[in-house]
């Protein structure tokens, strides 16, 4: 099956950029758009049922200029690209739900690990190993 819609999670990290290489790779090989979203968790208060994308005049600049890299980096490789952010409670939750979303129409998901978490998620990272266990697209995790 070829994706068509691939979801990067974007964090700034060098693992996350490393994601982002990956899901160029695998949208060049099926010909898929990708989707890069990034989770602003300062917004929890407003976001208690759902994940609000949020309008690009609520983004901070360091936000911004990842995108930014981001989109430049993928359309370098002649690859369509939206990026998105999205504002909720903890990135896991925010990313899984997002993706779960049948009305985003997301066909595989390449997340970064950080391995941040611990002692649970030695192995990965705690944002990682929740999408990994929650989305329902394929998880492919990139460290």
């Amino acid at each position: 099956m070829s994706a068509e819609k691939i979801m990067v999670c974007l964090d700034g990290s060098k693992n996350s950029l490393r994601g982002l290489d990956a899901a160029i790779l695998f949208a060049k090989q099926s010909d898929a758009m990708i989707l890069g979203v990034h989770s602003d968790t300062s917004f929890s208060a407003f976001s208690a049922v759902r994940t609000p994308i949020l309008p690009e005049e609520k983004w901070t600049n360091e936000v911004r200029e990842l995108i930014h890299v981001a989109k430049k980096k993928v359309e370098k490789n002649k690859i369509k690209f939206e990026g998105i952010v999205i504002g909720g409670h903890t990135s896991g939750i925010d990313l899984t739900t997002f993706a779960n979303n049948p009305a985003n129409k997301i066909d595989q998901i390449v997340i970064g690990s950080r391995g941040m978490g611990f002692p649970k998620e030695l192995f990965f990272g705690s944002t990682s190993n929740f999408v990994l266990h929650k989305a329902k697209a394929p998880v492919t995790i990139v460290k």
